[in-house]
């Protein structure tokens, strides 16, 4: 590898950010600290029917919560900006201008009811599909007469009808393309922006890029990118096309299979690193069995030697699992900020305002092993905001007793509990297993009864922890409450 490395990535403003970009910004990112190169952020907004107001600002956002921080780009500048393409519109029309000057390019007058009827009329002779090049050799005249009609024209790009392209892709090898198989393709559109085509080409050349990664889809298109290139007289980058990311089914991942958007994960409560540390996997990997690595790790091992040329499983029980694992090597102080930052970004309809710094740091513990995201936590400890526990007094009698005997338990806990100081978990513990034994009831089935009775939930944190935070007033308020209910 020679010369400094400098990659781009290039989100349009058409909507929430995918995981497969955002996979493609990741390995962007990596690779150029990887290599001490410039990591740049280009908008490419050409297609402006598509474009989503503040869809920008919200592709940008999702990168700083991962944690890509970007050399050049919007919002920070640098030497070869502007670095949205709307505002180098002057730029692509010279380029349009020296290609149909060198014969590279002409201007095609076809209206879309022509073109969709020669897709139809391919289609019948099932044929290979795409522009007929019905204007690529009109002769001036006929130019001028339908320049004086007024038909707006597209500028399409001259393809070679002869002999093939070569790719030399870093992560595929050598794909060869038959040129005469590539419709002449349109570069510059008929309300005067480019196509990406052109654009990106440009764009790439003139920012000196030097390795463009991208989706498998577009391998097609290399072809095309590469005479491009090959007829402004400029030496292309390198490629890498990636691998998509699948559903379970294999298929390519898509909204029918769930949440593709990387805002989707952050508003669930899975943590940026994790996010990280998992879409790094799809599609590249270290060795057969490391699978946790911190950010600074994956910058020092990335290599596109590594890249899988096969499609990666976006498997959501490992990103559990992997978030969960992040989440469980957090200090209790780590988690009870995340949870606060979380609920202020993303309020919880379980908990009715933000609680303390001092209240979290003591549900932390309590919660910490049963979260597999930060959105599990308010529904674990939505009790603790309600006056009223709601629950079916069925749910108080455990598998194995009745009512009068989980009434009797409740009111022997309930006495021990009155007189017991200092009112903590370790105290709590000590007097009520033993009392089970007394009762001759398994210590589930109590303190079964009693995660009920004073947290309204089959399933709670940790029991003797909860009652402390509870406090003694309010614990034994809801157990009298429950035995009244029976």
């Amino acid at each position: 590898m020679t010369g400094r490395v400098r990659v781009r990535y290039a989100p349009s403003p058409t909507g929430e950010p995918h995981v497969g970009n955002i996979r493609t910004a990741i390995f962007d990112w990596l690779f150029a600290k990887h290599h001490d190169g410039d990591f740049i952020i280009r908008i490419e907004d050409t297609d402006q029917n598509r474009k989503v107001e503040g869809a920008v600002e919200v592709q940008l956002n999702a990168l700083r919560w991962l944690g890509l921080d970007w050399d050049e780009g919007p919002n920070k500048g640098g030497d070869y900006g502007p670095y949205v393409q709307s505002e180098r519109l002057g730029t692509y029309q010279r380029v349009i201008g020296e290609l149909i000057e060198s014969g590279n390019a002409y201007r095609c007058y076809c209206s879309s009811e022509r073109l969709t009827k020669v897709r139809e009329e391919q289609a019948k002779r099932k044929g290979t599909l795409g522009y007929d090049r019905h204007c690529r050799d009109l002769t001036d005249s006929e130019r001028k007469e339908l320049h004086n009609s007024g038909v707006t024209p597209v500028v399409r790009f001259k393809m070679p009808l002869e002999g093939s392209t070569t790719l030399s892709d870093l992560v595929r090898g050598d794909v060869t393309f038959e040129n005469q198989l590539v419709d002449d393709f349109v570069m510059l559109k008929s309300d005067g922006y480019p196509t990406y085509h052109l654009a990106h080409v440009v764009d790439d050349h003139l920012m000196e890029i030097s390795h463009v990664f991208r989706g498998e889809d577009w391998l097609s298109s290399a072809p095309r990118h590469l005479q491009l290139y090959k007829a402004l007289g400029w030496e292309p980058p390198e490629f890498a096309h990636l691998p998509n990311i699948l559903a379970a089914d294999r298929s390519k991942l898509s909204k029918r299979h769930g949440a593709t958007s990387i805002l989707h994960y952050e508003e669930a409560g899975y943590l940026p690193q994790a996010m990280l540390n998992f879409l790094t996997l799809l599609g590249w990997s270290l060795d057969d069995k490391t699978e946790l690595f911190t950010q600074d790790e994956l910058a020092n091992h990335f290599s596109i030697e590594r890249v899988s040329r096969s499609g990666a499983i976006f498997n959501t029980e490992k990103l559990d699992w992997m978030n969960g694992h992040y989440i469980r090597e957090m200090s209790h102080e780590e988690l009870a900020d995340a949870l606060i930052e979380f609920w202020k970004r993303y309020p919880a309809p379980e908990i009715p305002s933000i609680p303390s710094r001092d209240f979290a740091l003591q549900i932390a513990p309590l919660v910490q092993e049963r979260l597999k995201t930060l959105g599990d936590a308010a529904p674990l400890i939505s009790f603790f905001f309600q006056d009223e526990l709601s629950y079916d007094s069925e749910e108080l009698v455990q598998k194995g007793m009745d009512a009068n005997g989980t009434r009797v338990g409740l009111q022997a806990a309930h006495g021990g509990l009155a007189d017991l100081e200092p009112f903590n978990a370790q105290s709590m513990e000590d007097l009520l297993r033993p009392l089970s034994k007394d009762l001759n009831v398994k210590v589930g089935q109590l303190f079964g009864s009693l995660r009920v009775a004073t947290t309204g939930l089959r399933v709670a944190p940790p029991l003797f922890e909860t009652m402390e935070i509870l406090g003694k007033e309010r614990t034994l308020d809801s157990i009298q409450k429950a035995i009244d209910s029976l």
